[in-house]
């Protein structure tokens, strides 16, 4: 029997590597491709720019559903009904493929989440860990308490307005008072007691579940051409970066290699991207971190400075730790049925000019960006998969690495 093979974009950072970009890449490469979103939520930020100047940061939908690529919401993904139909009236709009199916398992995120994150964050005042206030934590650690556990098989069940109820008048209290938060702000005390918070909830959920197909993830075999989507970045992993400024997830393989155990997926060629520097939002260690990297010009829409994450911070990028990230990353797969064939893609080419300056841990040196990919992926210990030179598809230069199979 063929063995099924899938393909995967990973972040190699702290997030905001590009992985939109590649995702849409692959997605319009090969057809009837489905992206697998295999960890985070609505938090996420990817962007894409289509060859007719067309730009969409996705946030829920995958990266490929311009491309013509369906959706796939894995047993990790957290949906988030609230912020999904903005997003899904905008991708229409734009013509996107906009099939999209879930895990009966995946975890919903409730508007008690979302204000009880912001509520956090405000009351960390300069301590901020760096949320982004769209309630993904939160949702992770209800979800730790069977009793107010929802997902998205439970939004079908006659009982969610119960359930939702429970949440509100149980949870919230309880959470609050074992993160020592006494008070909270006027408005979102009061959007917290507001019932009609309770009905316009209800009605996204209905809307939601109306757009979407139950398809358990054993079942991901049956489907057409697999692409796994991460999101963050693997410095930002729950189980390998600095704790707490990390999120309520895994950002790399072992989410992918768990859904490949169920779904009888027997190979993923994973990609890893990075930026020709590194960059992380919000607070945490950030080695190497100045304000201004001499031969970059940071372009980026996507990342403004905004009230919850304050601005894009920067560094010159270290391959070294990369390498180590990208490296336990890979051996996670080891005793497992699934193989893996790891390559690399460097973005961001085209904010580079002159020198730029990388670190290989003690080491430094200067080089030009048309040496960039491949000194960066030399030091990686991984092959070239291609390097981005602009903000799409037709700015992607492809290499031919060994060990991955192209479309």
């Amino acid at each position: 029997m063929k063995k099924i093979r899938a393909k995967a974009v990973i972040g190699a950072g702290y997030g905001d590597e590009g992985k939109g970009v590649l995702t849409d890449l692959l997605a319009a490469k090969t057809a009837d491709t489905v992206v697998v979103r295999s960890n985070g939520g609505a938090q996420a930020g990817h962007t894409v720019v289509t060859p007719q100047a067309v730009r969409h940061v996705f946030h829920h939908i995958g990266s490929g559903a311009l491309a013509g690529a369906a959706t796939h919401f894995s047993r990790h993904f957290v949906a988030h009904p609230m912020l999904l139909l903005d997003e899904w009236q905008a991708l229409r709009a734009l013509g996107a493929d906009l099939r999209l199916s879930t895990d009966p398992r995946a975890l919903v995120t409730t508007p008690f989440d979302v204000m009880i994150n912001q509520a956090i964050e405000l009351a960390r005042g300069q301590a901020r860990h760096g949320s982004t206030g769209v309630g993904f934590g939160e949702t992770i650690e209800r979800n730790l308490r069977p009793e107010f556990r929802l997902t998205t098989q439970d939004l079908f069940k006659p009982d969610f307005g119960d359930r939702l109820r429970r949440i509100r008048a149980d949870w919230v209290a309880t959470r609050l008072a074992a993160l020592g938060v006494a008070n909270i702000p006027a408005a979102i005390a009061e959007a917290m007691a507001d019932d009609d918070v309770i009905e316009r909830f209800t009605a996204d959920c209905e809307s939601y579940v109306a757009k979407v197909e139950l398809w358990p993830d054993r079942r991901l075999g049956e489907r057409g051409n697999l692409l796994f989507e991460a999101a963050q970045g693997l410095l930002l992993d729950q189980d390998y970066g600095a704790f707490p400024h990390v999120t309520r997830s895994n950002t790399g393989l072992r989410n992918m290699l768990q859904i490949a155990e169920e779904a009888g997926i027997g190979a993923i060629e994973a990609t890893y991207v990075t930026r020709c520097y590194t960059t992380r939002h919000g607070a945490g260690p950030l080695a190497g971190e100045i304000d201004d990297i001499v031969g970059i010009v940071v372009d980026d829409p996507t990342n403004a400075p905004n009230d919850w994450q304050g601005v894009l911070r920067l560094a010159p990028l270290d391959t070294e730790v990369l390498r180590k990230a990208i490296a336990h990353d890979v051996r996670l797969a080891a005793g497992t049925a699934t193989e893996v064939a790891a390559g690399l893609a460097v973005t961001c080419l085209d904010q580079a000019s002159g020198v730029l300056p990388i670190r290989n841990g003690a080491a430094s040196e200067r080089i030009t960006p048309e040496e960039a990919a491949a000194t960066i992926a030399r030091h990686a210990a991984l092959p070239l998969f291609g390097q981005n030179w602009g903000p799409g598809r037709p700015d992607f230069r492809q290499s031919q690495p060994v060990g991955l199979e192209l479309a």
